[in-house]
């Protein structure tokens, strides 16, 4: 399965060498005087974090600024930039031996990729579940969300974003960045 995916973007899956499509979306959405807004990210940001960082921290909002990648409809990822670093919480770490992204995630919480014989243990997520405290969703309620193993990426971030309160808004990127 080499080759350019649908929006341009392509990704090296850790470990194997190969050039694979993703799919799936990447949202920005930023909180500025009480409002959300939702605009979608460049496709590239599915495969390169460094790119998805980059762009988050281009948007220069004065309020909440947050990044959603739903992976291939494998995992998904959120990033927060914040003064001196980023906030990054990965739904899957075993992820990390099929897509770099998942692997540039764990390398930048400084967290070893899992073990090939870990592959066949229920996903388990890495990162920051703190990290969207500030916006109503408490540490523990994430867990739940993120450990829900019987949704999809997709239904997981919907979830996410309807209890910070922007589930419409993304809906709407969403919808129209669908190919």
């Amino acid at each position: 399965m080499a080759g350019q995916g649908p929006g341009g973007s392509t990704a090296t899956r850790g470990g194997t060498g190969t050039v694979a499509p993703l799919d799936g979306w990447a949202v920005a959405v930023t909180r500025e005087e009480g409002r959300w807004r939702a605009v979608a990210m460049d496709r590239d940001s599915l495969a390169d974090l460094d790119a998805a960082i980059s762009a988050l921290r281009g948007l220069r909002s004065t309020g909440a600024v947050l990044g959603l990648l739903d992976v291939d409809d494998e995992f998904f990822v959120l990033v927060r930039p914040k003064p001196g670093g980023v906030a990054l919480l990965l739904s899957d770490a075993v992820a990390a031996l099929d897509y770099d992204v998942a692997a540039d995630v764990l390398d930048l919480l400084r967290l070893e990729v899992p073990d090939e014989d870990e592959a066949d243990d229920d996903p388990w997520p890495e990162g920051d579940l703190g990290m969207l405290a500030d916006l109503g969703v408490p540490e523990d309620e994430l867990a739940v969300l993120v450990e829900e193993i019987d949704l999809y990426p997709d239904e997981q971030l919907t979830a996410i974003a309807r209890r910070c309160g922007f589930a419409d808004e993304l809906a709407k990127v969403v919808e129209t960045a669908a190919p």
